[in-house]
C-alpha cells in the first residue's frame, strides 16, 4: 500500500469533489456557498484542489459564486441529469490528489485543521482506505447517524422494526442503521456516508469508484463494501466534525423510496439470491408498522412510508 503511494509521487494531497445539483424545486446554491467558505481555510494548509460538478438544469450563478472562493476550481458543466454516483465518478477522472474527498454540498467545515489532521492520520495508518468524521445537526452539537453495518437481512429487520431505537436491545443487536450512541466514539465500521467520504486514490484504482446502477443512496455502502472486500479498514472518527443541513437535493420522500429501491439493488448484486423475496417482505412490513405508528403521531410520515411501500 505505501509502496504504491510513494511510487505514484502525488503532488497534490486533497482532491475535493463537490456535486451541483440546483434544480427549479431545490436550490442547493446557497448551501453550497456555505459549504464552500467554510472550506476555504481548512484546505489552505494542504496541497490541494476543488473539482465542481455542476450537474443543475438552471443556471443559478453557482461558477461565479464558486470562484469567489477557489478561483483555480476545475469546473465541470452537465447538461444532462446524472445520479450522484455518476457525477462523483464524471469528477473522480480529473482528481490527481492523493487522497480523495468526496463532499455533500450542503455541509459546513467547523474543524480548520481537520483535514491536515485527517491526511497525517491516513498517512500514519496505511491499513485505512477510508475514514469519515461525525456529522452534527444544524445545532452544531447533536449527532446524525452516519454509516452503519452491512445491510444483512437481520440488520435490516432490527432497523425497519425500530429495534435499533430500543436501549435494551440495540446493546446487542446490530441494525443497519444504528443507534445514534453509536456515532459517539471512533470505531472501524462497515460504512460510513457519501456526505463526507475520505478515501485513498489507490483504493479507488484497486477496486474501482461508484457503482453508477445507483442512481443515489446505498452507492455509499456498495462501494464500502467492496472496498471491504479488499481487506481494507472503514473508520469513523467524531473527534473532527462536519454540519450536515441534510436532505437538500432530493427531499425526505424520495430519498427513502430511493433507499429502499437501492437496497435491493445491492442485494441483487451482492447477497445469494434466496435473500432478495425475504427483504422484500421485511421492508413492506416495515413500512406498514410506520404507516400504522406515524399516522397517529406524524400523518405527513406516514403518508411517505405509504408511498414508499407503493414504489419498493
Amino acid at each position: 500500500m505505501q509502496k504504491n503511494e510513494i511510487q505514484l509521487g502525488y503532488k497534490i494531497d486533497l482532491s475535493v469533489i463537490i456535486i451541483s445539483l440546483s434544480t427549479d424545486k431545490y436550490h442547493t446554491k446557497d448551501n453550497l456557498e456555505v459549504t464552500l467558505k467554510s472550506m476555504a481555510p481548512a484546505v489552505r494548509n494542504v496541497k490541494h484542489e476543488v473539482i465542481l460538478v455542476d450537474n443543475s438544469t438552471i443556471d443559478d450563478g453557482t461558477l461565479k459564486m464558486t470562484k469567489e472562493y477557489f478561483s483555480d476550481v476545475i469546473y465541470l458543466k452537465r447538461k444532462e441529469v446524472h445520479g450522484f454516483g455518476d457525477n462523483n465518478n464524471f469528477g473522480l477522472k480529473q482528481a490527481s490528489g492523493k487522497y480523495v474527498l468526496f463532499l455533500n454540498n450542503d455541509v459546513e467545515v467547523i474543524d480548520k485543521d481537520m483535514f491536515k489532521e485527517m491526511i497525517d492520520w491516513m498517512d500514519n495508518n496505511k491499513k485505512v482506505g477510508v475514514v469519515s468524521s461525525a456529522l452534527l445537526n444544524s445545532d452544531k452539537k447533536t449527532l446524525q447517524r452516519s454509516g452503519g453495518y452491512f445491510p444483512n437481512l437481520a440488520r435490516v429487520f432490527a432497523w425497519m422494526f425500530f429495534v435499533d431505537d430500543l436501549p435494551f436491545l440495540n446493546t446487542f443487536i446490530k441494525s443497519y442503521h444504528p443507534a445514534i450512541n453509536y456515532f459517539k466514539n471512533s470505531h472501524n465500521q462497515d460504512w460510513v456516508t457519501g456526505a463526507f467520504y475520505l478515501v485513498r486514490k489507490t483504493v479507488l484504482d484497486e477496486v474501482g469508484a461508484f457503482d453508477e446502477d445507483y442512481d443515489a443512496y446505498v452507492e455509499e455502502t456498495d462501494l464500502s463494501y467492496r472496498i471491504k472486500e479488499q481487506d481494507w479498514d472503514i473508520w469513523y472518527m467524531p473527534k473532527w466534525k462536519i454540519v450536515h443541513f441534510g436532505g437538500q437535493s432530493y427531499g425526505n420522500e424520495n430519498s427513502l423510496i430511493f433507499e429502499l429501491r437501492n437496497l435491493k439493488l445491492f442485494y441483487k448484486k451482492h447477497y445469494p439470491k434466496w435473500q432478495l423475496p425475504i427483504l422484500n417482505i421485511i421492508i413492506k412490513l416495515g413500512c406498514f408498522l410506520r404507516i400504522v405508528i406515524f399516522g397517529l403521531i406524524n400523518p405527513k410520515l406516514s403518508k411517505i412510508y405509504a408511498k414508499a411501500i407503493k414504489s419498493v
